[in-house]
């Protein structure tokens, strides 16, 4: 009797483990919506961090191990991790994962991305073909890819499908409330001329009405040049910036160089979940990025 209740047990037990739907995120904003979709049905690791730049990550080992269990993969896409996932999925040696099967997410591909280029050429810096990739600093675009995500769990795991949609529609509702509190609070931001370190905001200052006036890279991934920064300078007497914004994995010696010299605030935004100790999940992510820019304004 002992013996078949041990056994009882040890199968719930097993049954319990392989019932997490394993996921691996390139980043976190996607890691967190895939648990906060998911919630005990999943299993998620994140791969990079806010403080590490997404394009410019090493394939090690614990990467290539957390791959090689992953049944879903959930990439922001649009070559954002271009420079090292193709290394950790064709090493994990999981089939799962390759691009184009069910196990492979890409974030982009379920939303309109900006900045597209109509051609490609190395010296004009790094450009994405596929557009700007950083689609999750506008809440309409998580929106859209929770809503597909949700599905593809549910595909993946069809067990769990009634608690992937419950947990979806839950934060779903959670996420259109707090979106018509933020563009409530974000309307002195509309209009507001910015300098940013990269094209990262891209997203964020359309849904925001903002103005992008210029980068402090002379060109995307290309870092800034002391002769770039003078020429910001200049521009800023003729058409002048209210702020200089950066993330939470950039170098500050540039916007704190051009603050010095300019008066505007260096302001430095989470970016992803974990950015600042505020950012702690996305709901907060987005209530630190709104808290930080209109900070930025007084």
């Amino acid at each position: 009797m002992k013996n078949f209740v041990f056994a009882c047990f040890l199968a719930l037990t097993v049954g319990s483990a392989q019932a997490d739907l394993k996921v691996f995120a390139t980043v976190p904003e996607w890691g967190a919506l895939a648990k906060e979709i998911g919630g005990d049905k999943v299993r998620v690791y994140a791969a990079t961090n806010a403080f590490q730049d997404p394009h410019r990550i090493e394939a090690k080992p614990s990467l290539l191990a957390q791959a090689r269990q992953a049944q879903l993969l959930i990439a922001a896409g649009a070559d954002l991790e271009v420079g090292w996932l193709p290394l950790v999925q064709r090493d994990s040696g999981n089939p799962v994962i390759q691009i184009g099967r069910p196990g492979y997410f890409e974030a982009a591909s379920v939303v309109n991305r900006l900045d597209v280029p109509t051609s490609v050429d190395r010296a004009h810096g790094d450009v994405h073909p596929a557009g700007n990739p950083h689609i999750h600093l506008d809440p309409r675009n998580v929106l859209k890819v929770g809503d597909a995500l949700a599905k593809r769990m549910a595909e993946l795991d069809a067990a769990n499908a009634p608690a992937y949609q419950a947990g979806f529609t839950a934060f779903a509702g959670k996420w259109q409330a707090a979106m018509a509190r933020w563009e409530k609070a974000a309307a002195p931001l509309k209009g507001v001329p910015v300098f940013v370190h990269h094209q990262s905001f891209v997203y964020l200052t359309r849904w925001l009405g903002m103005t992008e006036v210029a980068a402090l890279e002379p060109k995307p991934g290309i870092e800034p040049t002391s002769s770039h920064l003078n020429a910001l300078l200049a521009r800023q007497q003729a058409a002048p910036a209210r702020m200089i914004l950066r993330t939470a994995y950039q170098q500050e010696g540039p916007s704190q160089w051009l603050a010095g010299k300019t008066g505007l605030p260096a302001v430095m935004l989470p970016y992803t979940v974990g950015g600042t100790p505020e950012a702690g999940d996305l709901v907060g992510l987005f209530d630190d990025t709104l808290n930080r820019l209109l900070k930025g304004l007084r």
